[in-house]
C-alpha cells in the first residue's frame, strides 16, 4: 500500500489486470471438478463420458463470460430484485443449453435439477477455491468491473487523489483493538503495523446510533435527532432512522449543500446519501432502487458471483442456527433472541448486502468517482444478539476485514490514487435488556406508574431489520409511502427505545411539558422512574431551574453545574451533561428523557428494547468509535466530540486531496461543462 505525501507531486499510471494461464488452469481444474461432485449428487443430472466434467466446466465458463454481462446491461428496473433472479434462473438454463449442444456428455432431466446443480457446483467450487487458495483472485473480477466502468463514463486518469470511507456499523475502539491483537482484523492491522495507518478515537453525540452519526458526518448536522425514534408532537407523528420517506425527511432538512459525497461522490448502504451523485442501497434514496440502477452491473455480470452469494447466503443461516444453539446449550449469558427471521436478516446483512456494496465500491473505484461512503452493517448486526466479543461476533468482523483487503488490492487499478479511510459511527455496549432483567418493558413500568393513562409502546428491535426491509420493498417495487404506523395520534402516551435511551412523551399537550406540570398531572410517574434500580437518569425541563438530569439520590442542574446529593451523571463520561444539555435544546426533545443505569466496574448497561448489545445513550463503548487513516492525513489537536465535527475532519481531508478548481480572474468568461 502506497501513501504518498499530498503536497508530493505523483505521476499515478494504473495497472492492468493480468490474465494469469496458470490461475486459468486451476480454476478450470476447480469448476470440473465442482462438474463431477454436484453431478454425483443430483440423481437428474449426469456426465456421460470420461472427461466430460472438463468439457461441461469449460462450456459453462465461457456462457458465463458472455450471458450474465449482457442481462447486466440490461436497463432493468428493480435491478437488484430481478436482476439477481434472472442470472440466477441463466446460471440452470446454462446447464440446459450445454445439454442440448453436448447430449452425449451431459444429460440433465429438468429444470430443478439444473437449478440445483449450479447451486452445488458454486458451493463446492467455493470450498475447493479455500483449500487451493485461489479463492482471494480478484483480477478477473477487476477486468469485468473495469470493462463495465468504461461503458458507464469512467473517468479519465487523473494524479488527483480519491478517497473511500468504509463504515464499520457499531464497531467500538476498544472492541477493535482487541480484534486486531486477536486476529480478527489482521489486514487492518496490516494497515498500521505496515503503512503507518493511525487509530484516533471519536465521540458520538448523545444519540448514539447510525441515523444521527450518519447525519452529523454526511451532511454536517443532527439538530433536533433526539433519539432513533422521536415523536413530532405538532404533528402526532413518529419519525424513524430506518424508514425511507423518514430518511428523506431528514436529508432535506439537513442538506446545506456541504454535504461529505457532493460533487461527484457516491453513497453505498448508507441511511443517508450525503447529497451524493449516486447510491445504491441508501434508505433516503429508496426510490433509486425501483429504476434501472447501473450500479449493480458489475456484480450481475458474473454468473457465478449469483449462485455463490446464494450458497454463501444459506450457509450464514446455518453457522447463525448453530451459534445459537450453542449459546444456549451451554447458558451464555447475556443471551438475545435469535429465532424467527433473525436467521435470514443476519446473512442478507452478512452476505447479500455486503458483497453488493463490495461490487458497488469496486465499480466506483474503476470509475473514478473522487468520493465513495459505504456502510458495513453485518458486525452491528451480529453483535445486537450475540454479543460484543463472542466467536461469531468476531467472524463476522474478520469477514469485512476480508473484503477491505480486496478494496486495497484494487486500488492499483483504478484511474486515479486513492486513499483508503476506516471509521465507526457509534460502538455497542452490553448487558442484559430491561425485560430479561424484570420481566416487563420499559412502556410496561410508566403504564404501572400512570394507571389511567394509555400507554403505546415502540422499540422494534435492531435497526437493519427496518432497512433490509425497505430495501426489499423498494427493490421489489411492494408498499406505499409512509406506514401507518408512524401516525401517534390520539395516544395518550406514547414511550420509545433507542438502544439504552428511553423516550417518554405525554401526548396532552402538544408542546414539551416542564417539570412542574409533569408533576401537577401524574404525580407518581418522575419518583417512581427515579427509584427504579436499572434508570440511571432522567432528563427533564424545570420552569424553574431549566434543564436538569434526575437520578434516584440527587439532581445535576446543566445550565451551571450545580449538583444536589449524589451526582446522577457521575457514572457517566465528564461530557455528559453537555450532551444532555444540547439535547434538551431540540424541538423535539421528549417530556421525558430517560437514561438506563451503566456499571463502570462490569462495563454494562441495558437496553429498554430486546438487544444484550446496545447503542443510542450513554455509557461504555458505544460513545466511542474510531477513525482509522493513513499517515498522510492529519487530525485537528484536540479530542472530536460529535459527529459533525468529524464531518469537518472527513470534508477537511477530501479538500486536502482534492483542492477546488481556484476560481476565474474577473472579466475571463469559463465555457459551460
Amino acid at each position: 500500500m502506497s501513501d504518498p505525501g499530498y503536497g508530493e507531486a505523483i505521476k499515478w499510471e494504473p495497472a492492468t489486470p493480468r490474465i494469469r494461464p496458470l490461475r486459468l488452469l486451476v480454476s478450470w481444474a476447480i469448476l470440473a471438478a465442482s462438474v463431477y461432485v454436484a453431478a454425483g449428487l443430483v440423481p437428474g443430472v449426469a456426465l456421460e463420458e470420461p472427461g466430460a466434467g472438463f468439457v461441461v466446466a469449460l462450456s459453462i465458463a465461457l456462457l458465463n463470460a458472455i450471458v450474465p454481462p449482457v442481462i447486466a446491461a440490461l436497463r432493468l428496473p428493480f435491478m437488484v430484485a430481478i436482476g439477481f433472479i434472472l442470472v440466477l434462473l441463466v446460471d440452470a438454463g446454462l446447464l440446459m443449453l450445454v445439454d442440448a449442444v453436448f447430449p452425449d456428455w451431459l444429460r440433465v432431466d429438468s429444470f430443478g435439477d439444473a437449478l440445483l446443480t449450479a447451486v452445488l457446483i458454486a458451493a463446492v467450487s467455493m470450498l475447493l477455491q479455500v483449500i487451493a487458495g485461489t479463492d482471494d483472485d480478484d483480477e478477473y473480477t477487476l477486468r469485468v468491473t473495469r470493462r463495465i466502468a468504461r461503458r458507464l463514463g469512467s473517468d479519465d486518469r487523473t494524479d488527483t487523489p480519491g478517497i473511500i470511507f468504509l463504515e464499520i456499523d457499531g464497531l467500538a475502539l476498544p472492541i477493535l483493538r482487541n480484534a486486531m491483537r486477536d486476529g480478527s482484523a489482521p489486514n487492518m492491522a496490516r494497515w498500521i503495523s505496515d503503512h503507518g495507518y493511525r487509530l484516533a478515537e471519536w465521540e458520538t453525540d448523545l444519540s448514539s446510533q447510525t441515523g444521527a452519526s450518519q447525519a452529523g458526518i454526511l451532511l454536517g448536522s443532527n439538530d433536533d435527532m433526539p433519539a432513533f425514534r422521536w415523536v413530532e408532537k405538532e404533528t402526532a407523528t413518529m419519525m424513524v432512522c430506518s424508514s425511507a420517506s423518514d430518511c428523506a425527511e431528514i436529508e432535506r432538512r439537513h442538506s446545506t449543500g456541504v454535504g461529505l459525497l457532493a460533487g461527484g461522490g457516491a453513497s453505498r448502504g448508507n441511511l443517508l446519501s450525503g447529497e451524493a451523485d449516486d447510491a445504491i442501497l441508501t434508505v433516503s434514496r429508496m426510490d433509486a432502487e425501483k429504476q434501472a440502477n447501473p450500479g449493480y452491473r458489475a456484480f450481475l455480470a458474473n454468473g457465478f458471483n449469483v449462485t455463490r452469494l446464494l450458497v454463501l447466503y444459506l450457509w450464514e443461516v446455518v453457522l447463525e442456527l448453530t451459534a445459537a444453539a450453542q449459546q444456549k446449550r451451554r447458558d451464555v449469558r447475556p443471551r438475545g433472541h435469535r429465532g424467527g427471521i433473525y436467521p435470514f436478516l443476519r446473512a442478507a446483512m452478512c452476505v447479500f448486502v455486503r458483497d453488493l456494496i463490495v461490487y458497488g465500491v469496486l465499480t466506483d473505484m474503476m470509475r473514478g468517482r473522487p468520493a465513495v461512503y459505504a456502510t458495513f452493517a453485518s458486525y452491528d448486526e451480529v453483535a445486537h444478539h450475540s454479543g460484543l466479543e463472542r466467536a461469531d461476533t468476531g467472524e463476522a468482523l474478520r469477514k469485512l476485514d476480508q473484503q477491505f483487503a480486496r478494496i486495497e488490492r484494487a486500488r492499483r487499478y483504478a484511474p486515479r490514487p486513492y486513499e483508503i479511510v476506516v471509521l465507526s459511527d457509534h460502538g455497542q455496549t452490553q448487558g442484559a435488556t430491561f425485560k430479561q432483567r424484570h420481566g416487563y418493558g420499559l412502556d410496561e413500568l410508566v403504564q404501572r406508574l400512570l394507571s389511567s393513562a394509555d400507554v403505546a409502546g415502540f422499540s422494534g428491535g435492531d435497526e437493519q431489520r427496518a432497512l433490509v426491509g425497505h430495501a426489499v420493498t423498494e427493490a421489489t417495487g411492494s408498499g406505499s409511502g409512509k406506514r401507518a404506523k408512524n401516525d401517534v395520534s390520539g395516544r395518550e402516551v406514547v414511550v420509545l427505545g433507542s438502544g439504552n435511551l428511553g423516550l417518554i412523551y405525554l401526548m396532552d399537550s402538544d408542546r414539551r411539558l416542564t417539570l412542574e406540570e409533569i408533576q401537577q398531572r401524574h404525580p407518581e410517574l418522575i419518583g417512581g422512574l427515579r427509584a427504579h434500580e436499572h434508570i440511571g437518569w432522567l432528563l427533564v425541563r424545570s420552569a424553574q431551574d431549566g434543564p436538569v438530569a434526575l437520578g434516584p439520590d440527587g439532581s445535576h442542574r446543566l445550565r451551571d453545574g450545580h449538583i444536589e446529593g449524589v451526582d446522577p451523571l457521575a457514572a457517566f463520561s465528564r461530557t455528559a451533561p453537555a450532551h444532555l444539555l444540547r439535547t434538551d435544546g431540540f424541538a423535539h426533545v421528549a417530556d421525558i428523557m430517560v437514561g438506563s443505569f451503566y456499571d463502570p466496574d462490569l462495563d454494562e448497561g441495558c437496553a429498554f428494547e430486546e438487544l444484550i448489545c446496545f447503542h443510542g445513550g450513554l455509557g461504555g463503548p458505544q460513545t466511542r468509535p474510531f477513525l482509522l487513516y493513513p499517515p498522510g492525513l492529519t487530525l485537528p489537536d484536540g479530542p472530536i466530540i460529535g459527529a459533525a465535527a468529524v464531518h469537518g475532519v472527513l470534508r477537511g481531508w477530501r479538500f486536502a486531496l482534492q483542492p477546488p478548481a481556484p476560481a476565474p480572474a474577473a472579466g475571463v468568461s469559463v465555457p459551460a461543462p
